[in-house]
């Protein structure tokens, strides 16, 4: 039995499952598409649009129930290539969420975007609709590195969506970059970087190419930089983002003052979220039932919209949109609060594990122990941190709580 005597913050993750190409290093739930999504003809891209919306908001209708009268603080369409979608699919979707939900009227409002010149030019249009924050995977500003990782932009559309999304009028923007591509030099990742902060964007998310399992390039390895090369790129890269005025928060996250992303920040607090679209995933923590559960929904978008229509029995109210449901065992609370606080440069509160997890933190309290005994975090009586050696060595720090 946990002992909530108060809920974590609440968000709503919107996942949009297309991309025009599927990248050789991406594991998330995306799928290529060329004009229309499969198995949906004869319909216009603003019909096919509304028809994943009228999902989204189905499957959203559904999660009503285990979070009603509680707060969203921040909302983030990620994907896939949210930045495909119709404007005007985008006004249907975001009104018909404010109609349904409690939206905090300072929510942070993320969508990711593709700095490819289609994507551009709507980038007005989302930032009138309500959309705060722009996330763009531009990745490398190298023309041979972009074509290496099988990116479908150039340097010049990169450099061109970053002036476009200024002049849209956006002032809280991430760049996403990576180092340790393939065949880079250490010089090459500096001047990615030297060219990213010209734009001055209020966050940039800056992290290392590693090859995912059901990936091209875990099939198909490219020849990347060794571990010691790696490292001096990442150390380099931190001393140039704080000298220009980026904290480092986060693993793989940096931002001006006052800017992190608050979203992913609720992810690593272990915060709420309700999670909405093919492949999404959602935690929910029920007080009245002392208890935390994970839902996650079908990943092929086909599938998925088609079972927003269809009833799993006559005496549920679920719908075959939902892929699984688990309620979450006390040890895995512990794991997974750990897991995502340990990414956190300073750690966490004492306090915030029972706030978060219904539980005392002496149930992980020989863990802890173990990786102070390692010198992979600082534990005293109100916070408890990774060290430089534990956010070095992250993986094993994790894997202590296992």
């Amino acid at each position: 039995m946990l002992n909530f005597t108060t809920l974590p913050p609440l968000s709503l993750y919107i996942h949009y499952p297309w991309c025009v190409r599927k990248c050789p290093y991406c594991d998330f739930n995306s799928h290529a598409i060329t004009t229309q999504p499969p198995g949906i003809n004869n319909s216009s891209d603003y019909d096919w649009d509304l028809r994943y919306v009228d999902a989204l908001i189905a499957d959203l209708e559904q999660e009503l129930p285990h979070f009603w009268g509680r707060q969203i603080q921040t909302v983030f369409i990620g994907g896939g290539t949210p930045s495909l979608i119709q404007p005007r699919a985008l006004d249907v979707l975001l009104s018909r969420i404010k109609a349904l939900v409690k939206l905090s009227p300072f929510a942070e409002i993320t969508l990711e975007a593709n700095p490819g010149p289609v994507d551009q030019e709507k980038f007005a249009e989302f930032k009138a609709l309500g959309i705060n924050r722009l996330s763009m995977g531009i990745q490398s500003f190298d023309n041979e590195l972009l074509k290496r990782i099988g990116r479908i932009h150039d340097a010049k559309q990169a450099s061109a969506a970053c002036e476009k999304a200024l002049s849209a009028g956006f002032e809280n923007i991430n760049l996403d970059l990576m180092f340790a591509l393939p065949g880079q030099s250490l010089q090459q990742a500096l001047s990615d970087l030297h060219t990213a902060l010209a734009f001055h964007p209020a966050h940039v998310s800056h992290y290392q190419l590693t090859l995912e399992p059901n990936t091209l390039f875990a099939a198909q390895p490219p020849v990347l930089p060794d571990e010691d090369s790696s490292y001096q790129m990442q150390l380099e890269s931190q001393q140039c983002l704080a000298e220009a005025g980026y904290r480092h928060y986060e693993i793989s996250a940096y931002a001006q003052p006052g800017k992190q992303s608050q979203h992913n920040l609720n992810y690593w607090q272990f915060g709420d979220y309700v999670g909405i679209g093919a492949g999404a995933h959602g935690k929910l923590s029920d007080a009245a039932r002392q208890q935390i559960i994970r839902r996650s929904k079908l990943k092929q978008p086909l599938a998925y919209m088609q079972g927003s229509h269809r009833k799993l029995s006559t005496k549920t109210e679920k719908t075959s949109m939902i892929a699984g449901e688990t309620k979450l065992a006390r040890h895995d609370i512990g794991f997974e609060f750990m897991l995502n606080s340990t990414r956190l440069v300073d750690g966490f509160k004492t306090q915030l594990f029972q706030q978060h997890t219904g539980l005392a933190i002496n149930i992980i309290e020989k863990e802890l122990q173990q990786a102070v005994d390692m010198e992979l975090i600082q534990w005293d009586l109100s916070q408890i941190k990774p060290t430089q050696r534990g956010l070095r060595y992250l993986n094993e720090l994790q894997a202590i709580f296992l």
